[in-house]
């Protein structure tokens, strides 16, 4: 790609705070994508607002000496935002993990507009909303389709440009899923934002009846033993690192749970009740009984005995 498309004669701001907005924007720069200024939240304010998956870009920033501008308010709704925005005439914003709706007056600003990155399991309009790759975990589905809009003042209801789609395996959990949307992410904008910038870009509209997913908490990560030892596998990988982790207690003790998979369907503890630790192994790992099957749990934040009872508190 020819650097002098992309620099001097367009504005790039990159609005960041994910960990996978740092991979994607270290790519973005080495192939010559020229980034005018980085909009950010600090960290006092992201411990703040509880943001999964934060990471801080100003070394990257550092190391090419781009400007960096820190938000007064994370949903950028107030008036110095706006005047940062105002006085910059940027023509195009890229955002790396900003789980936020982009203000109306904030993408009036831009004169080409912001691109939106957003994926589920389905096709635009159904699976807009919040946490697509943990909803797409824990209810099993084997897809994932990665599609690419400008944004409008909406919940992900802009028009298409260009789409990619990647399996969800038996193996993956959410970081991996996040490595899978970097990489396609960075292969995807390296390709369009030329096209944009030059209005060589074709878009499509949205057809169907829009459905949301819903927004999830770090509360809303207990894990109910009752389910499938399947469902619990789901809900573990869907939830573990960069998030806050699946949870369960013993004897009114937090215990998250990082790191587990299905066992076997097959042995059984007749006497066993679901969420009872029946097996604990050398290595510190140990089984879980489930409904249908065991859970092997690999790593947790405390190693329980044989015979402790996992419950809801």
């Amino acid at each position: 790609m020819e650097e002098k498309i992309l620099t001097g004669k367009h504005k790039i701001v990159m609005c960041g705070t994910h960990e996978v907005g740092l991979n994607l924007v270290e790519k973005l720069l080495k192939a010559g994508i020229n980034i005018d200024h980085f909009v950010l939240v600090d960290e006092k304010k992201a411990r703040e607002l509880n943001i999964s998956g934060y990471v801080n870009f100003e070394p990257i920033t550092m190391q090419y000496h781009i400007p960096i501008y820190y938000v007064d308010k994370y949903s950028l709704k107030s008036e110095k935002d706006l005047n940062f925005f105002k006085g910059n005439n940027f023509d195009l914003l890229i955002q790396g993990g900003w789980q936020r709706i982009f203000p109306k007056e904030i993408l009036e600003t831009l004169k080409i507009g912001a691109i939106g990155v957003h994926g589920s399991s389905y096709f635009l309009p159904k699976g807009r909303g919040r946490s697509p790759v943990n909803w797409s975990l824990i209810e099993g589905k084997k897809r994932f389709i990665l599609q690419f809009f400008l944004l409008r003042a909406g919940i992900d209801d802009g028009d298409i440009f260009h789409y990619e789609m990647f399996d969800i395996n038996e193996w993956d959990d959410c970081r991996t899923l996040y490595y899978k949307i970097s990489i396609l992410t960075a292969h995807t904008l390296i390709e369009f934002i030329p096209k944009l910038l030059s209005g060589q870009v074709f878009f499509s509209k949205q057809i169907g009846e829009p459905s949301y997913y819903p927004k999830r908490t770090p509360e809303d990560g207990l894990i109910d033993w009752s389910k499938s030892v399947f469902e619990i596998y789901n809900f573990i990988r869907a939830l573990t690192h960069p998030y806050p982790g699946a949870f369960t207690f013993l004897k009114n003790q937090k215990v998250i749970i990082w790191k587990a998979q299905p066992f076997d369907t097959r042995i059984h503890y007749r006497n066993a009740v679901e969420g009872e630790v029946v097996e604990l192994f050398n290595d510190g790992s140990y089984l879980v009984n489930c409904h249908e099957g065991l859970l092997l749990v690999k790593e947790s934040t405390i190693i329980p005995m044989v015979g402790d009872i996992f419950n809801k508190k």
